[in-house]
């Protein structure tokens, strides 16, 4: 991993993903973990034969609401270690960092 590389992208969760009826009775939020996917998706993209195998620190701020776009960005910190920070309009709604190995032979990573 080079350790001067970033970059981003964005994503949104529609109204009808399966993740969200029954997430919040008063009016659905998008669950952290389906957040952290996308994320997690994004970083990976720019690192091909890598897998998340650690999070030091993740950090959720706002909540997202079905159709938000979120963008994000992320740059490598050293060590295998990504930081990462994601926002709707100009509010960070999630920021923390994780750590990248090696995708085991065979698997998808």
């Amino acid at each position: 991993m080079r350790g001067d590389m970033q970059a981003g992208g964005s994503f949104a969760i529609p109204a009808d993903h399966p993740c969200l009826p029954g997430h919040f009775l008063s009016g659905p939020i998008v669950p952290g973990v389906v957040l952290l996917d996308e994320t997690f998706a994004l970083i990976l993209a720019g690192h091909p034969g890598h897998v998340v195998v650690g999070m030091p620190s993740v950090k959720f701020v706002r909540p997202v609401l079905p159709g938000q776009r979120v963008a994000m960005s992320w740059r490598e910190t050293g060590n295998r270690k990504i930081a990462f920070s994601c926002s709707v309009a100009t509010q960070v709604v999630l920021h923390g960092s994780i750590l990248l190995g090696p995708a085991p032979p065979g698997s998808d990573g």
